[in-house]
């Protein structure tokens, strides 16, 4: 069995390093404090190329003028509980932070709010921003596609239509909330690119070659004719995914009035973000009544695996983010590595490792 050493770093620091560098960069302090805050609570639940493994690719961004440095979102239309924002390629994470605040304001009045942004860049890990909300008793609900990339095609399909778009709901509970964060593919572009670039394959045919045949191989992506993720519920139930994959466009592009019809360009998001608050429905003792038993009734049954019990979505993740916050934040190594020139040229160091981490 082979041992693998890991880094491991205080979570302060990172935000700390990643604010400089966004600030360095020329992002506006407030958004610079705010991205970095998204960026290392991906890392702190698990999701290791939608954290700070995003950074670089946000910083070239920023150089290259396609992510907006300063400035605010115009709003396009709005009634007591619903708006749609233009988010003027401002940074995703700000953007989302800020329409998951209204929405919330929204909700705390009329029971439900609901911000539609367009033209947003890149927002990250969407599960990173559910706690904030879910810890006010309230449920949100985050989706989002990217109307300049195709990477998935429709179920039957062999020409990549849609991106993955990510669906997340936070749910609170009595104990931990339940956070669930899927996408409409069973894997990732991020980590689809990651593999290629290591030369790495998939641990199952997660991938169709561009002739609809299952893959495991990422390099198909960039074939001729291209490749494409596999829909969620894969060739023979993959009608599930591309069923909730429209759902998402609809309620992103759709709602937001631009999208894939428009031909945009460049590296973005189309975003649906509502909150509801359960005293505006069948009252909030209720709501927590009816979901703590229905945790209960799930994590008390038996497990097909003994060793591995039963978890509700987002336990894992909160328990992973609680150790990393004591113990320290393993990052993937590909992190530093790609952060490096970047920590260089703008001159914001690198932080130090509080330990070394040994993991079998």
């Amino acid at each position: 069995m082979v041992t693998s050493h890991a880094e491991l770093y205080n979570a302060a620091e990172l935000r700390a390093h990643a604010t400089a560098l966004l600030g360095a960069a020329g992002l506006d302090p407030d958004k610079a404090i705010t991205v970095a805050e998204v960026l290392v609570e991906g890392d702190l639940l698990g999701h290791t190329t939608h954290g700070l493994a995003l950074l670089p690719g946000y910083l070239g961004e920023i150089a290259n003028g396609t992510m907006t440095r300063s400035g605010e979102f115009t709003v396009l239309n709005e009634r007591p509980a619903t708006a749609v924002w233009d988010g003027n390629k401002l940074p995703g994470p700000w953007l989302t932070r800020q329409a998951c605040d209204e929405a919330a304001r929204r909700a705390a009045v009329f029971g439900t709010g609901t911000v539609v942004i367009r033209r947003s860049h890149h927002i990250a890990c969407l599960a990173a921003y559910l706690e904030r909300i879910t810890s006010g008793g309230l449920i949100v609900m985050i989706q989002s596609s990217d109307p300049a990339v195709a990477a998935v095609a429709p179920h039957g399909g062999t020409r990549p239509v849609f991106t993955p778009n990510p669906l997340a709901i936070g749910i609170p509970a009595g104990g931990d909330p339940i956070l669930v964060d899927v996408s409409m593919s069973i894997t990732t572009v991020g980590l689809a690119r990651r593999l290629q670039k290591s030369g790495g394959r998939t641990p199952h045919p997660w991938l169709l070659d561009g002739h609809g045949d299952a893959t495991d191989d990422p390099s198909v992506l960039d074939g001729e004719p291209p490749g494409s993720l596999m829909l969620l519920g894969g060739i023979e139930a993959g009608h599930k995914g591309f069923g909730l994959a429209l759902m998402i466009e609809t309620l992103t592009s759709g709602l937001g009035g631009y999208g894939r019809a428009d031909a945009p360009n460049g590296w973005g998001a189309s975003v649906f973000i509502q909150v509801l608050d359960p005293a505006a429905f069948g009252g909030t003792l209720a709501f927590q009544r009816e979901v703590d038993h229905l945790v209960e009734a799930c994590i008390s049954g038996p497990s097909r695996d003994p060793s591995n019990p039963i978890r509700m979505p987002g336990h894992s993740a909160l328990a992973r983010k609680r150790r990393a916050l004591a113990e320290g934040v393993a990052l993937h190594p590909v992190i530093k590595e790609t952060l490096a020139p970047w920590s260089e040229r703008l001159g914001v160091g690198w932080p130090s490792p509080v330990k070394r981490s040994e993991s079998k």
